[in-house]
């Protein structure tokens, strides 16, 4: 078969080439990793959790480029461009590394199915082995224990928070997921916990395999006032007079105080100055995480799509002051917990904007609007097929001194996103 010659090429295949998106298991991914023979030549850090990932990686990335470390990088979802997934330097990944390093996992792969996450994760893996690079950082796509990511060992794991999402393959209990995304926690080896109440079995894991195990508000943690925060290590060092994450949101600093634990822990083949370690915070930069747009109205972008991550949208909705009228222009999956996202957050709105969103997964405008209702939220409803109309409305209709709030999947801030960079 003739092989793609360009990105999306690859994309398109892999894409109609497996038609279960999601996959749980090691077996396959391990035998191609052991076909591609590529050893791991710097550290690596696996970040996993239900929500704050994406915060964390973000972070940690930026924290070790301003120590001078050459960082690779492999997240997902992308919001606009696939090159996002795969970062090398602090730049997205060229099509061309990309490109070369998908045909050299086709080629290792012989007649082992792969899905398209699987694939991507190899080609990042890949990527980086050819980068020649100071550390690395991978970010869990979905649990922790069975995903594609953890067939790499990494020197240092990190679950940043433990919540009800993804039930139907990760089990329907708190206690059940703790136990999934503990999974990447290696023998001897330290376990950083973001989450200051982790299940007990995340600890009881921990504790059975031998990991050094820092749970945030027992090994570790932070406090702050309106100016500043200091970060604490119990019985050891404190760093105070700390300037806030760039990255907005309440929610940030457990994050940041979990990237501090993770240096602290490392530090003996990773070291990284406290200078590095302001000036990364400083300047950390990510897309969709509470991110407020300039000009008026107001317009917040929050890839928001499960009830703790709505909850902390609350808050920091809550915190941004006074606006006359709020806008959710809102699109979710099927298999999210709707009803939940919506309950905390509608007493925030007054106008809902609802999108439908595409593929098997995807809610339709109507069967959300309905959800709303169901809910008793108050402020008018209307519907439209996609974010970017919605969002198209929401800016025609809202007064300038208005917020109009973006929220409910990646789906629906990088539809938004997208119509933002062609007007």
């Amino acid at each position: 078969m003739q092989l793609p010659e360009t990105l999306d090429g690859w994309l398109s295949l892999l894409e109609a080439r497996h038609g279960q998106s999601i996959q749980l298991g090691l077996d396959r991914v391990q035998k191609v990793r052991d076909a591609l023979a590529l050893p791991k030549t710097c550290p690596l850090i696996t970040v996993g959790g239900t929500n704050g990932k994406g915060s964390t990686c973000a972070l940690l990335e930026s924290v070790l480029l301003a120590a001078g470390y050459r960082v690779g990088v492999y997240t997902s979802p992308h919001l606009l461009r696939y090159n996002e997934r795969v970062r090398i330097d602090g730049r997205d990944a060229p099509d061309t590394l990309l490109v070369d390093a998908f045909g050299e996992v086709e080629h290792a792969r012989g007649e082992i199915p792969l899905t398209y996450f699987e694939h991507g994760t190899l080609a990042a893996w890949v990527a980086f082995c050819r980068a020649g690079l100071d550390a690395i950082i991978l970010e869990v796509g979905l649990g922790g224990r069975l995903d594609a990511v953890n067939v790499f060992e990494p020197d240092c794991a990190i679950v940043t928070s433990v919540a009800m999402d993804h039930m139907e393959f990760l089990g329907g209990t708190r206690e059940a997921i703790g136990f999934e995304k503990a999974g990447i926690f290696r023998s001897g080896r330290p376990a950083i916990c973001a989450d200051p109440i982790p299940p007990a079995s995340l600890i009881a894991h921990a504790e059975s395999i031998g990991a050094k195990l820092w749970v945030s508000g027992r090994d570790f943690g932070f406090a702050g006032d309106q100016n500043q925060w200091a970060f604490w290590i119990a019985g050891g060092s404190r760093r105070g007079g700390l300037a806030y994450p760039a990255l907005r949101g309440t929610n940030q600093l457990l994050n940041a105080a979990a990237v501090m634990a993770t240096c602290e822990a490392l530090r003996d083949i990773l070291p990284v100055p406290m200078q590095a370690v302001r000036q990364g915070f400083m300047l950390v930069d990510l897309p969709g995480r509470f991110q407020v747009l300039p000009g008026r109205p107001t317009v917040v972008l929050d890839v928001a799509h499960n009830p703790q991550a709505a909850g902390v949208l609350n808050e920091n909705l809550a915190s941004m002051g006074f606006f006359p009228e709020t806008w959710a222009v809102v699109g979710m999956l099927a298999d999210k917990d709707v009803k939940g996202v919506v309950r905390l957050l509608q007493d925030r709105v007054d106008h809902w904007v609802v999108a439908g969103l595409p593929g098997p997964r995807g809610l339709n405008a109507a069967a959300l609007a309905n959800i709303i209702r169901d809910c008793g939220a108050g402020g008018d409803i209307v519907e439209y097929g996609s974010a970017r109309e919605a969002y198209t409305h929401a800016r025609g209709s809202a007064a300038e001194g208005d917020r109009i709030v973006v929220f409910g999947s990646f789906l629906t801030v990088a539809d938004v996103l997208a119509a933002r960079e062609t007007q």
